[in-house]
């Protein structure tokens, strides 16, 4: 077979190959198998020093042209398979904008944060400050700043996590309003919302973590009356203007004098149920106005300035602002549960 025979038959070869390739890959090996360095076209031009003068420039001229013809059809076939690769996308990616939408699911606030977002609200719109402070706490500012030194048995009925001698789980966020006491001057208006943690056995109305709001008014002339009135205003907000309470006397160590806070049963509205016991009225929160003593030990001067602080359950609000009977749902992650809300 002559050279021009060859020549023909690989021209042909490699557009019949190329016609067949159906990816960018396939296409590459075509092009290797006949333009590469040890391809067919290749070969047959390492045979021109086999010709005679008069037949070298012509084999030359003939070769040249199939390597540009092969060229082409590699270049078209590309195009071509790009094009090909391109609609096929198109169409596997179209959508049809005619099917309806699948609507993602919305999340909702956990119960304890709505009610925390709303007493927040109402105590901003009052003119309160919100203080964060330590989870892992002092025992100076958890206890001993607030009256309790250590052979105090209030400190008995903390039931307290105790990390070393002097460092614990805070028990309550009290310890937020001494730390404020020391670095700042009065008039303090503050809530202080977070976790605290006591050696509680769980049950419907107990945990070991839970969630407490404290306040702390300090101020020249503060009474019991603005106590009693921020109070009152705090809960007509959560449970309505009928909304009543009334102070029981108490004893705390860091306020004298101390008052137990009651609400108005929100299920019998007074009149008494199993829900309060059939007294009218349910156990809510602490007060007091500040000790003397917590005043001084904070830099406070008790014979210019007075003070009052209530700490407030959010389980408890929350428990009666939706109804919740059993602390422990508000910790169970139920779906089905926290839905509701």
């Amino acid at each position: 077979m002559s050279m021009r025979e060859d020549l023909e038959r690989i021209e042909a070869a490699a557009k019949e190959a190329l016609e067949a390739a159906a990816d960018g890959k396939a296409l590459e090996d075509v092009r290797v198998k006949f333009l590469g360095k040890k391809g067919e076209l290749t070969a047959i031009l390492k045979q021109m020093g086999g010709l005679s003068a008069d037949e070298r420039p012509q084999m030359g001229q003939l070769a040249n042209k199939v390597r540009a013809d092969i060229e082409n059809a590699v270049s078209e076939r590309g195009a071509q398979l790009k094009e090909l690769l391109e609609a096929r996308r198109i169409k596997e990616e179209t959508i049809d904008v005619t099917m309806p939408g699948k609507a993602p699911r919305v999340g909702k606030l956990h119960p304890l944060n709505k009610t925390l977002e709303q007493v927040e609200e109402i105590f901003l719109g009052m003119g309160f400050e919100i203080v964060e402070g330590p989870e892992v706490e002092k025992d100076y500012y958890c206890f001993e700043a607030l009256n309790m030194p250590p052979h105090h048995p209030a400190r008995d009925t903390q039931d307290t996590f105790y990390i070393s001698d002097s460092v614990l789980l805070r028990t309550q966020t009290s310890s937020v309003q001494v730390r404020v006491m020391e670095k700042n001057k009065p008039p303090i208006r503050i809530i202080s919302p977070g976790r605290v943690y006591r050696s509680d056995t769980i049950d419907a109305t107990h945990s070991p973590l839970f969630h407490q709001v404290e306040g702390l008014v300090i101020d020249k002339g503060v009474t019991m009356a603005d106590l009693k009135g921020t109070l009152e205003l705090l809960m007509k907000r959560i449970y309505g203007e009928d909304t009543k309470i009334r102070l029981r006397p108490h004893h705390f160590p860091y306020t004298e004098p101390s008052a137990e806070v009651d609400l108005m049963c929100y299920n019998c509205h007074g009149a008494g149920c199993p829900m309060c016991k059939n007294e009218g009225y349910i156990e809510l929160l602490g007060a007091g106005m500040v000790h003397p003593k917590v005043l001084e030990n904070c830099g406070i001067d008790p014979e210019i300035y007075s003070g009052f602080a209530f700490g407030i359950g959010l389980e408890r609000l929350t428990m009666g602002n939706f109804q919740i009977k059993d602390m422990r749902m508000l910790y169970e992650n139920d779906v089905r549960f926290l839905d509701q809300f």
